[in-house]
């Protein structure tokens, strides 16, 4: 695998324009480090150092829950504080374009309008998890560009949506009254990444059970983060949505006070360069062993049952490495 080298004199400018403030700049950006491209390695390269200044949110819970709307009022509510807002909304992947699929982002447009919100889009690509393969790096380039806050809003699949803990500094979990998933979500763990729990359709019957059941499942989470408060927000009418700001903005002083924001900086480090590092030597060992039919060959091996997987996978690596 080839390593990239200096960055071209177009991604130099292209990175010098985005940090100028110009939309269409960071879009094109965007677009490369979604697309895993050599150019797109060599933009995050030359913005990496501007990192860390955006507060990293995360808003996950199961499809239905309102996130769309929970995070377009939480943008807007950030923008009354004069805080400039970076959106990466995870749809699923279209199975005909591996696109994203719009769905109800058209919510947002609203937002567009607002040269100080950038709202992007990204597909899944069949990724399990809740994000898309190159979310985090995303959100980086966003926080580059100089947004105060990004959300992260994952896909709505469900029990599976625990990986945005990784690229958020604030997990909030969205759940509704007789949602039909809620207390199997609570069963597989997700309570254990969220660091702030709404109850979203607050004017629903039962809102105030499941705010109770909430309580009673947060006072035996292990997971050694803080507490985690339970929130009421009727998102559809903006009801309780200056109350889970503040509450945000409190966890992140809580976090910087404690020292747990730089606890969570390191392990979102050390995830991202381990999953890249796994992600380059994968491809250098299909890359090499397809070339002089290795791989196919061991293939086989294993599907007759002639060498186990485990020493075929030894091989393989070996081989790369030769």
């Amino acid at each position: 695998m080839t390593r990239p080298g200096p960055a071209a004199p177009e991604i130099d400018e292209l990175v010098q324009r985005l940090l100028k403030g110009e939309r269409h700049a960071l879009a094109r950006v965007i677009s490369l480090v979604e697309n895993a491209s050599a150019e797109g390695r060599q933009a995050l390269a030359l913005l990496y150092k501007r990192t860390g200044n955006a507060h990293v949110v995360g808003i996950t819970g199961g499809s239905g829950a309102g996130k769309s709307t929970l995070t377009c009022g939480l943008a807007l509510e950030y923008r009354r504080r004069g805080r400039s807002v970076g959106i990466v909304a995870v749809d699923p992947s279209s199975p005909f374009t591996r696109g994203a699929l719009l769905g109800d982002r058209i919510r947002m447009q609203e937002l567009s309008r607002d040269p100080e919100v950038f709202v992007r889009s990204m597909a899944t690509r069949g990724e399990l998890g809740g994000l898309a393969p190159m979310t985090a790096e995303v959100a980086d380039v966003l926080d580059a560009a100089g947004k105060d806050v990004v959300i992260i809003e994952t896909v709505g699949a469900g029990q599976d949506e625990v990986e945005v803990a990784s690229a958020a500094e604030t997990t909030v979990l969205v759940l509704t009254p007789a949602g039909g998933d809620d207390v199997q979500a609570m069963k597989a763990g997700i309570m254990e990444v969220a660091d702030l729990l709404v109850v979203n359709k607050a004017d629903l019957p039962g809102a105030d059970a499941l705010a109770a059941q909430l309580t009673a499942v947060a006072s035996q989470a292990t997971r050694g983060r803080l507490d985690a408060p339970i929130l009421q927000t009727v998102a559809t009418k903006g009801a309780g949505i200056a109350e889970l700001a503040d509450a945000i903005d409190e966890h992140k002083r809580r976090l910087q006070s404690s020292g747990e924001l730089e606890r969570l900086r390191l392990d979102r480090a050390r995830r991202q360069l381990l999953a890249l590092a796994r992600q380059q030597l994968l491809a250098r060992v299909v890359a090499t062993t397809e070339r002089d039919g290795r791989l196919e060959a061991l293939v086989r091996t294993v599907a007759a049952r002639q060498l186990d997987p485990y020493q075929a996978a030894q091989q393989l690596i070996e081989r790369a490495e030769g």
